[in-house]
């Protein structure tokens, strides 16, 4: 005997988990409702199916195929438009026309025994057997009365309480003799239950009813999709279960990690090569699909997670689906009877209120409260640009293809044959993904000039000798899950807002431009890199006084790249240098905060037992420093920015430093006391690169550990700044202490509060109009300063739904206050917008 499934429906009741995928599609535990089914018919001996198709045809013929991986042989009817339950099968009458065959529906679960029901249809000579079953709310189906031989007497289709004389309601499933193709017209939309069956009737036809046991449910609605889930993991339905049950009712599928400190409370199941990291805390009726990653300290319970989905650290979901492909980010919380589409974005922080439906491809920016379904719009704002170029969690937010996009559309807005620099840090995922960037390039007439793993001002300087631009692929700073795709224009530095948007446009559009085969990029390997970099920079930093001086320094590599340039550089300064960590490791392309401060406390240790007169410590990528006294304290680095600034204006008795707005003003009083001026900046690194070109320039720096040497580059570069600190401190003849001692002190204290897209503006307009008749700053976003010389910065993130503030005064208590009465502003507006 055949079968025929049908899995042509839309699902509109299951949307938005059915607007890109086909119903019969849906997984449960982590398995096609139509595969269930599949293996059923398969367990029954109907291994000859055919499949009626309509809506999204194509995904589910390429995903089952011809059924073969199942043991079957699987063909497919296709219908053009809806026929009906009965016009779907009379359009597989060809394939059906010479014996009995079992019909049955694509996207209900059930473990009926099929084959008990083709028996009692044989055994009655029926000519359309009906399978019934026993529910306990007939309302959402049709009522079929049967006789004491199981005849069926009356249908009745979607009936009120007042209609209900029966709990036996008709499953979708029959056994029928191809006779019955005689009362369903061809190519017209005709179902078995309203038209069919009251025909075959009125004519006295046996129809008979079968009341089958066992587990069945139509897996119509988000509920019931939910409770499907529940009732396969609670042992209700009996199919196979992919999978290793390693403790009572907790299945875990090949490939899959899961962390020994993370909590399961069955019963649950955890895909294939899911990745299920620490903290993280499960309970009863979850579903993770396969390649899913669930970060350290979220929170599941009675959660269904299609494939490939990424759950960020410290989320809560509950009683929600999550589509396939879709990113949920750090602290989001997502509550019961939620839905979220496939491939959709949601931010960190943000709120998605309980039965909210968010429809496929959208985005929920970070910290929005979600309490309507969200269909048409985007919740959200895209950024391709960040602070650090294109930044995002690696093989979640930067893929590959990603890479290959993006560098096809930065060579778009190149002439063809032009030459571009790449270089990388240390970290596989960097490797890989320059890797990507280098074909894309090259298949869009670029010529590359790689540097492979190389310190960033060092792929800035050789950026800068005859490319058109370049692009540096780097773990994001603190955050080793992420990296940065940072690019740079012919001199080195970051590409200007002009050239971002001239990219975002071009990435945009998908508007690539690919070279003819006679055009395909060449790529070489640059060779003496560092001996060029060393000697371009001592030729231009003023180390005059040091091979005289006697300084000792120890100098702390942290297993970054800067070890590659240091050999070079240590040895023609003539400085006597202990390096530390000068190795690499991949597997710590980067540093968190507590990591950095612990190397930073080893540093000062080792500078105080070697009686050193000062400590550096590069960051992994060579771009930043931090400092250690002679005693081997630690100094900070807005003091590190203090102190340097002391030395330089101190020798140079004129000229500009560049500091951004967030600095402390008493950066002005050390400037003005050697005779200096500081010129204020936007907190944009590309703004300080701006000033830093001009000419009278002696000084840049973030207050972060950034600095700028104006006579040798333009941009941050920690290794420029420790060969000037050498020379500055070996002609000063004071100790870091020292000049640290002389500077007063700062109280500068920092607030980020979240601050939707859509209120920002609200939020900056209302604080301008709070400022009233105080002196307002608008360099970058608005400081307002108080009559006695206290200020507050208010000042939008450009990447994400954050307001920074930032407040200085005479002590820590009046910029405490200063900041509690500007966040009150600022929430306040952010309310009332809202």
């Amino acid at each position: 005997m055949k079968a025929v499934v049908m899995a042509g429906g839309e699902g509109t009741r299951l949307r938005p988990m059915t607007s890109s995928m086909p119903k019969p599609l849906l997984p449960v535990v982590n398995r096609p409702i139509m595969e269930h089914v599949l293996r059923l018919l398969k367990r029954h001996g109907l291994t000859e199916t055919v499949v009626t198709v309509q809506f999204l045809a194509s995904l589910v013929k390429n995903y089952f195929g011809d059924g073969e991986e199942l043991g079957m042989e699987l063909t497919y009817a296709n219908e053009e438009r809806p026929l009906g339950t009965a016009g779907s099968v009379k359009n597989a009458e060809e394939a059906l026309k010479d014996d009995a065959f079992l019909v049955i529906s694509g996207d209900a679960l059930t473990d009926f025994d099929l084959t008990e029901l083709i028996q009692f249809h044989k055994e009655k000579g029926a000519l359309v057997t009906v399978c019934l079953t026993r529910v306990p709310n007939p309302l959402e189906f049709g009522i079929t009365i049967v006789d004491e031989d199981g005849k069926v007497e009356r249908f009745l289709e979607k009936p009120t309480w007042g209609q209900v004389f029966s709990d036996t309601v008709n499953t979708g499933i029959y056994v029928m003799e191809p006779e019955v193709f005689d009362y369903v017209d061809p190519d017209v939309s005709v179902d078995w239950s309203g038209d069919v069956f009251p025909q075959l009737m009125k004519e006295g036809k046996p129809i008979y009813g079968f009341v089958a046991e066992g587990y069945w449910e139509d897996v119509g609605t988000h509920e019931s999709y939910v409770k499907a889930q529940a009732d396969v993991l609670d042992g209700k339905v009996d199919i196979d279960i992919d999978g290793f049950e390693i403790s009572p009712g907790v299945w875990v599928a090949e490939g899959a990690e899961v962390h020994a400190d993370a909590v399961l409370r069955g019963p649950l199941y955890i895909g294939d090569y899911a990745k299920v990291e620490a903290g993280v805390e499960m309970r009863e009726h979850t579903v993770i699909g396969s390649n899913v990653v669930v970060k350290a300290d979220a929170f599941l319970h009675k959660t269904v997670v299609h494939d490939n989905v990424f759950i960020g650290a410290q989320t809560n979901l509950r009683g929600a689906v999550i589509g396939k492909n879709t990113d949920i980010m750090r602290a989001a919380r997502i509550e019961d009877g939620a839905v979220i589409g496939d491939e959709c974005l949601v931010g960190e922080e943000s709120i998605i209120q309980g039965n909210v439906r968010v429809y496929p491809f959208k985005t929920i920016e970070a910290g929005a409260f979600v309490n309507t379904s969200v269909i048409w719009e985007s919740r959200g704002q895209a950024h391709l640009f960040g602070a650090r170029g294109v930044s995002g969690i690696l093989n979640v937010e930067i893929t590959p293809e990603l890479a290959v996009r993006l560098a096809g559309a930065y060579a778009t807005t190149l002439k063809k044959g032009s030459q571009v620099t790449t270089a990388r840090d240390h970290s596989r995922g960097a490797r890989a993904l320059k890797r990507a960037v280098i074909s894309a390039l090259q298949a869009s007439a670029i010529d590359v000039r790689d540097l492979e793993n190389v310190p960033l001002p060092v792929a800035r300087q050789q950026t800068a000798r005859g490319s058109a631009g370049g692009i540096m692929i780097r773990t994001t700073p603190g955050v080793p899950d992420c990296v940065d795709i940072m690019f740079l224009d012919e001199r080195g530095a970051d590409l200007s807002q002009g050239g971002q948007r001239k990219l975002d446009r071009v990435y945009a559009r998908q508007e690539y431009r690919r070279a003819f085969p006679g055009e395909i990029g060449d790529l070489h390997f640059p060779s003496s890199v560092y001996d060029s970099y060393t000697g371009s920079l001592l030729r231009a930093v003023d180390t005059t006084g040091i091979a005289d001086s006697g300084l000792k320094v120890v100098v702390d590599a942290a297993n970054g790249s800067s070890g590659l340039v240091l050999p070079s550089l240590l040895g023609r300064l003539g400085v006597e240098a202990l390096t530390i960590n000068p190795g690499l490791d991949e597997a710590r392309p980067t540093e968190t905060a507590e990591t950095r401060r612990a190397g930073l406390v080893r540093l000062g240790e080792i500078v105080a037992s070697a009686r050193a007169d000062f400590g550096i410590r590069f960051d992994p990528v060579g771009e930043r420093l931090s400092l250690v006294d002679e005693k081997g304290r630690i100094i900070e680095d807005d003091r590190a920015l203090l102190v340097m600034l002391d030395l330089v204006a101190a020798e140079r008795r004129s000229g500009r430093v560049a500091l951004p707005v967030t600095t402390t003003r008493i950066a002005e009083q050390v400037a003005a006391y050697h005779g200096t001026q500081v010129e204020w900046t936007t907190t944009s690194p590309d703004d300080l690169t701006r000033v830093a070109r001009m000419d009278g320039t002696i000084f840049g720096g973030d207050g972060r550990g950034g600095f700028i040497v104006p006579e040798f580059s333009s941009v941050f570069d920690a290794t420029a700044a420790f060969a000037r600190l050498i020379g500055l401190v070996a002609r000063t003849q004071l100790t870091l202490s020292q000049i640290d001692a002389r500077i007063p002190r700062a109280h500068v204290l920092r607030r980020d509060i979240a601050t939707p897209w859509a209120v920002k503006g609200m939020v900056m307009r209302t604080v301008v109009e709070a400022a009233g008749e105080r002196s307002v700053d608008t360099t970058d976003g608005v400081r307002v300063v108080e009559a006695d010389g206290r200020w507050i910065l208010v000042l939008p993130d450009p990447a994400e739904a954050v307001t920074h503030l930032w407040a200085e005064g005479p002590d820590d208590a009046s910029a405490q206050a200063l900041l509690d009465e500007w966040t009150a502003v600022v929430d306040a507006a952010g309310t009332n917008a809202a």
